[in-house]
């Protein structure tokens, strides 16, 4: 399983080559689009950000894939976003916007697992390694004031 070095070492080399590229490079994964995301960390009560890919749509939102690799644990951004789920998400080439994560519904993540892991074989083999169900977290868009 990925460690935390190679984990935090692999998002620090994602956010150079986004900033030396003007964000060219590393803008998408595999068809799927990067975003970073930042949750308040639940121990320390500081931003934490962590740049991930979205596999899938639904509507406006963006789902994640809380995979860790196939680790045993979750990743500690999916345990952040669970206690504190106002979060702030930066789609690659666009503006950070303010965001609530929600994990999907057992129901949700039923209909949306197969498509995951039909386009994106990585995730079909994480769930393979571990005997953990990987979470999906939605990403959606926090309403603007005055909307219903």
């Amino acid at each position: 399983m990925p460690s935390d070095l190679m984990l935090k070492s692999m998002n620090a080399v994602h956010r150079v080559a986004l900033k030396l590229t003007g964000d060219r490079v590393g803008a998408s994964f595999g068809g799927m689009p990067s975003l970073e995301l930042t949750t308040i960390g639940r121990k320390s009560g500081k931003p934490r950000s962590v740049m991930l890919t979205s596999p899938l749509r639904e509507g406006d939102a963006y789902v994640v894939v809380a995979s860790r690799g196939g680790d045993d644990i979750h990743p500690a951004w999916f345990l952040n976003l669970r206690d504190n789920p106002a979060v702030q998400v930066r789609v690659v080439g666009r503006p950070q916007q303010g965001m609530r994560a929600r994990i999907a519904s057992p129901e949700e993540r039923a209909r949306m697992w197969p498509l995951i892991a039909e386009r994106h074989k990585n995730y079909a083999g994480y769930q393979k390694r571990t005997d953990r169900e990987i979470p999906l977290v939605l990403l959606e868009p926090q309403a603007h004031p005055g909307t219903v």
